[in-house]
């Protein structure tokens, strides 16, 4: 093992959040007994997020059927869905008085429909109650299904998320039961069905700069409008090592190159994720969707 890989550089140090909000956003989501991938995934922002008084909802409970290597999410046989799910998120977001609400879920590739019901019904109970709030969604591939897909579509989110994760070549030691061509029709269906179409990798997992550029390209022909791209951080010794920490000028650089492939919307520095300020994104979203 490398120790230098093991010791994070000084531009991935995590400032610690704290205060009322911070406080406030914690009890209502413990209250609520509702998930959050910022604590499922171990994500280096949460307390910057719950200080601000924003979190990522993970619906359709916290195990995941899949076991993908870079996530810390816990998996194996998920307990059945909690059909009351959908009006506990929309309360929690009337708490918490959000403008922008971003929702996950574990893959559940244990129900026939993938859990697109209780996604549709999610959104769709959140925009009742929270009729200003703009809504993202990031889901996972429901194995392609057509039927399951046009389900979630058809509840209309601001802004439809699925992340490619990284390049095509590392995809099957990464995400190992997913595929990258799939996700790709994934994403070209939402565009195709006029939403505005988000995607997201990793950086630091041993990919070449001609993969990266490979697949920012694959996702604007696939009519992807907005990128995220952020540094690989082990959440645990349980996942794949990291390869190398990737320079905040490096992510800089492939800001630059995606937008000039022609996407909308790019956040690409170390701690970037799915979700990170992701009301950024919502301009981007109501603004006609450029096509490459």
């Amino acid at each position: 093992m490398n120790m230098n890989i093991e010791r994070k550089p000084e531009w991935l140090r995590i400032k610690f959040g704290e205060g009322r909000k911070y406080s406030g956003t914690l009890a209502i989501l413990e209250n609520g007994a509702i998930h959050t991938v910022c604590r499922s995934a171990k994500c280096p922002n949460r307390a910057e997020c719950w200080a601000a008084g924003t979190a990522t909802f993970m619906i359709l409970g916290d195990i995941c059927t899949r076991n993908c290597r870079f996530c810390a999410v816990s998996h194996g046989r998920p307990a059945a869905p909690d059909c009351g799910e959908p009006e506990k998120i929309a309360e929690a977001v009337a708490k918490l008085a959000l403008k922008c609400v971003v929702i996950t879920s574990v893959t559940r590739d244990d129900l026939p429909d993938g859990g697109a019901g209780i996604w549709s019904q999610t959104v769709r109970r959140v925009r009742e109650r929270n009729p200003d709030a703009k809504i993202e969604i990031l889901t996972p591939d429901f194995q392609g299904n057509e039927e399951s897909l046009k389900e979630v579509f058809e509840s209309r989110p601001d802004v439809f998320a699925h992340n490619l994760e990284t390049v095509e070549r590392l995809q099957k030691s990464v995400r190992l039961t997913a595929d990258y061509k799939t996700s790709l029709r994934v994403l070209s269906a939402a565009a195709e069905f006029g939403l505005a179409a988000k995607s997201g990798i990793m950086l630091g997992l041993g990919e070449e700069d001609f993969e990266i550029e490979r697949c920012l390209r694959d996702m604007r022909e696939a009519g992807v409008s907005m990128l995220t791209i952020g540094q690989y951080m082990r959440p645990t010794s349980g996942q794949m090592e990291v390869v190398r920490w990737v320079a905040p000028g490096e992510f800089e650089r492939w800001r630059e190159r995606a937008l000039e492939l022609g996407f909308r919307f790019v956040k690409s520095a170390p701690l970037v994720r799915s979700s990170y300020h992701a009301a950024d994104a919502f301009d981007c979203a109501s603004a006609e969707i450029i096509k490459p």
